[in-house]
């Protein structure tokens, strides 16, 4: 849906008739509880609603059409304030169906994962979707494609690319600034980039950066950051002036370790963001309404996490509209069986409620990106891992974490090569480049990963951010390349192997990153590939997106793309 439009007179004329009550209006949410997000206050009564807008609270009001409430709790709609709509594994339309009747009104999207993949082909993609989707889809253009220089990517994006869509209606600013080396550095590229959006919002993205390091980077103008993964970290930047957004996806689960800032001084500068969320995990746990009562179990006043979920995260996008229940304000609202609970009853996305009939009436954007996935067909042979002698730099997985530790260790070695050691529970990782970048001979990067637990087959995945190579994970080489094979058949997804047969898969040929199914097929095409990936001796909830972040070089502290390991400290290739 494109941004609310400015009435004209005899709109607003009759806006205001119909607050004062002395004519009726569109519609009337009759006999609820009104959450005053300002007060902490339940108020009784009723909310008047005129088109996109609310135009009173509290009393009783007449309207055309009226909802009954009585027993249920009204709050503003929740703003999700950074995810990667990709991430979901459908289109946007889909994810539109999915998480709106979650509560999720506003979405702040960075379709970076398929503008790596497509440039500004990809960027339109969304554009387009964002005026059509029933939630209100916003969208920060993507800043690093690609991300760095130690990966392929399928696109590159510089500041006079993104320049014909910074006017767009529905664009806010400029999305998370991964290349935080490059910021700091001075690479000319990024300052171009910053340049261009100085007085607009930047998003940040800065793991683990403190000190003078994280100075610099706020001087740049960025004042967002959602990857403070500890109390200290998140407290000092928002010392720093940063708002801090508190992730909870499928692989970074950040909710708990900062649960204790969600207080009275800190909640006006800290959101909620979900990242990367699927629609398992969506259905299994919900979405932002999750996070919601996650807070609240955990500690949170309510007032301080439906304010996080609302009014802080409008305020700290620009989002002037909307994040309370008043007058005057946008008519994003969520009626709610249990306030604690966060327990979703209804929604209204810009004064229209929320069902199929809604969904129905929206246009449908074609689909880009097909026959994307271009890697070169593989063989056993091409996941040798040879070497000077049987130690080796490691990637470790922590579960839960997209941040790996960069450990050293023994492995078997025989003939010049390395192997893997399901004792110490490591397997071998690869990176197959899949743009069609690459010279013959060219384009795998080779390493070793331990903590997936595997201990037989191959696990693959399009899906690698952020530049959406080929990354596998396996026991068994020949697995390996039946794995990535697959993936090229299937244009992209999800690939199971074992003893030289494929398990399970999930085709996703939109970029290779997005279905073309509903979003329900999707969901319940995720359970075999879990069962099969645990069926290896996976031990990871989630195993397919921690493959999918095992290529992102800009996550201290180890990680591996097509051209090789990546120490991600020095933020330099590891040479043998």
């Amino acid at each position: 849906m494109e941004a609310s439009r400015t009435p004209d007179s005899a709109a607003l004329k009759r806006m205001i008739e119909a607050g004062r009550g002395i004519a009726p209006a569109d519609l009337v949410i009759k006999g609820g509880r009104v959450f005053d997000l300002v007060t902490g206050d339940l108020m009784v009564g009723d909310v008047a609603i005129c088109g996109d807008r609310i135009v009173g609270v509290g009393g009783a009001y007449q309207g055309a059409r009226e909802v009954d409430a009585r027993g249920k709790t009204v709050v503003p709609g929740f703003i999700d304030t950074h995810l990667h709509v990709e991430s979901s594994l459908v289109t946007p339309g889909e994810f539109d169906r999915c998480v709106l009747p979650h509560g999720v009104t506003t979405a702040i999207c960075d379709p970076h994962e398929i503008a790596n993949v497509l440039g500004a082909e990809g960027l339109r993609y969304f554009l387009d979707w964002s005026t059509a989707t029933a939630m209100d889809l916003r969208v920060n253009l993507s800043s690093c494609v690609p991300a760095t220089h130690l990966e392929t990517a399928g696109a590159a994006l510089g500041a006079a690319d993104l320049a014909p869509f910074a006017d767009h209606p529905q664009v806010i600013g400029l999305a998370e600034f991964m290349n935080f080396p490059g910021v700091l550095f001075g690479d000319p590229d990024c300052l171009d980039k910053l340049v261009a959006f100085q007085g607009r919002h930047i998003d940040g993205h800065a793991p683990l950066v403190t000190g003078r390091d994280l100075d610099g980077y706020c001087a740049a103008g960025i004042r967002t950051d959602h990857e403070a993964t500890g109390a200290a970290e998140a407290r000092e930047k928002l010392a720093k002036g940063m708002t801090v957004l508190v992730r909870e996806g499928s692989v970074s689960k950040d909710l708990h370790a900062l649960a204790s800032l969600i207080t009275p001084d800190h909640a006006p500068f800290m959101a909620f963001c979900t990242d990367d969320r699927n629609p398992l995990d969506i259905a299994e746990e919900g979405h932002l309404d999750f996070l919601i009562r996650t807070a609240i179990a955990l500690g949170a006043r309510p007032l301080d996490a439906y304010r996080m979920a609302s009014i802080s995260a409008a305020r700290a996008f620009g989002l002037r509209d909307r994040g309370l229940v008043a007058p005057g304000w946008r008519a994003d609202l969520v009626l709610l069986d249990d306030l604690e609970q966060c327990r979703v009853s209804a929604v209204f996305s810009a004064g229209r409620l929320v069902d199929d009939a809604l969904f129905a009436t929206r246009r449908e954007v074609a689909p880009v990106g097909r026959g994307s996935v271009k890697a070169r067909p593989v063989a056993a042979a091409d996941f040798a891992s040879p070497g000077p002698g049987a130690t080796t730099p490691v990637i470790g997985v922590i579960p839960g974490k997209i941040i790996t530790e960069h450990l050293t260790l023994t492995l078997p070695y025989g003939g010049g090569e390395r192997g893997v050691d399901l004792a110490q529970d490591v397997v071998k990782v690869a990176v197959v480049e899949r743009h069609g970048r690459s010279a013959p001979g060219r384009g795998i990067g080779r390493g070793f990963v331990k903590g997936f637990g595997l201990k037989r087959g191959a696990i693959a995945s399009s899906v690698g951010h952020d530049s959406h190579n080929i990354t596998v994970v396996g026991a068994d080489d020949a697995d390996m390349a039946l794995a990535v094979n697959r993936l090229g058949a299937i244009e992209g997804g999800f690939v199971v192997a074992e003893g030289g047969r494929v398990l399970a898969e999930l085709a996703l040929p939109v970029a290779g990153l997005m279905s073309l199914l509903p979003f329900e097929q999707v969901r319940d095409g995720l359970i075999p590939l879990r069962a099969a990936a645990k069926s290896l001796g996976v031990v990871l909830a989630e195993p397919f997106l921690q493959v999918a972040f095992l290529p992102l070089p800009v996550i201290p502290h180890l990680k591996i793309t097509d051209k090789g390991m990546v120490d991600v400290d020095r933020f330099a290739l590891i040479e043998e």
